[in-house]
């Protein structure tokens, strides 16, 4: 007698993810995976540590640019510390000590974010400008002395969640400066993909790009995922939807306290016509979207 398993959609997204994951692990060297502390990001962590058993064999990747909430970062050392991570930050220093920012009134939403998100990604992964790991014996950060650069990056972009990412594939190449050339990235039919690259290519890897909003929010329940408090209604009938610098991104009206109100909210569909990021006023000035910022080498 043989016994018919079958998996509901959280399963077959699960396995998938894991399956691109150890791909992905498989197929290339000097991995790392940015870990932004959202909960697509989060969701993305905790899958990396289904798929190698509780180990993530590769360095999380934060980039710092200062202007986090506060709760945001108090979380990131948080989860580093309990689930023993291997955690490196960069930061555009210089910009950040010229006060070439947007809060500080020098240059636009855009010019900054290519400054302290864009540029500062690209000099990480390539170890051109420092990294600090956390040192978990002493619970602070010290420089990195690895400058090896990263090659291939896992990223937790999801297709439903902004235009430019919906071009996406599995695994997307880019030129040896982070470059997007979006009308050259190679066919993905039937599960099959291009894990060869010529020399000098650098990938990004999303094993979240099936997933949607309520898929991630129905895996947090499902898995009891830690996620960021600011995610929530704390009474003030507010809540934060998707996080990034809290000088350009705003709360959404909800009363929303725990998972499981978010999830028949979006069920409900009260946000059904509201883009996710629409919070994020740096979407608004690239024109509604990201590609231009993407292009460059963003996230």
């Amino acid at each position: 007698m043989t016994t018919t398993v079958t998996m509901d959609h959280l399963d077959q997204l699960e396995h998938k993810s894991v399956h691109i994951f150890r791909e992905a692990y498989a197929s290339f060297k000097n991995l790392c995976m940015l870990w932004s502390i959202g909960k697509d990001s989060t969701v993305l962590l905790w899958l990396a540590r289904k798929a190698f058993y509780g180990h993530v064999p590769f360095p999380l990747v934060h980039i710092d640019t200062s202007f986090k909430i506060p709760e945001m970062i108090r979380y990131r050392d948080r989860l580093a510390a309990e689930w023993n991570l291997n955690l490196i930050y960069g930061q555009n220093v210089k910009a950040l000590e010229e006060k070439r920012t947007f809060p500080d009134g020098a240059v636009d939403r855009i010019t900054c974010c290519g400054l302290l998100k864009t540029e500062a990604l690209k000099k990480t992964l390539s170890g051109e400008w420092p990294r600090w790991k956390f040192n978990h014996a002493k619970k602070a950060y010290e420089v990195d002395k690895n400058t090896e650069p990263y090659t291939g990056v896992i990223v937790g972009a999801r297709a439903d969640e902004e235009g430019s990412r919906s071009k996406e594939r599995y695994f997307s190449p880019r030129n040896q400066q982070s470059t997007w050339d979006v009308g050259d990235q190679p066919p993905e039919f039937w599960n099959q993909y291009k894990t060869e690259f010529a020399p000098g290519t650098h990938l990004r890897i999303h094993p979240l790009l099936d997933w949607t909003e309520l898929n991630i929010w129905e895996y947090i329940q499902r898995e009891n995922i830690p996620t960021v408090s600011l995610y929530y209604d704390q009474g003030t009938g507010i809540r934060y939807r998707s996080l990034g610098c809290g000088p350009c991104t705003k709360a959404v009206e909800s009363t929303s306290r725990n998972v499981e109100e978010i999830i028949i909210e979006l069920k409900t569909g009260k946000f059904a016509n509201i883009a996710e990021r629409s919070g994020r006023a740096q979407d608004k000035d690239d024109g509604g979207g990201l590609e231009t910022l993407r292009r460059d080498g963003y996230m």
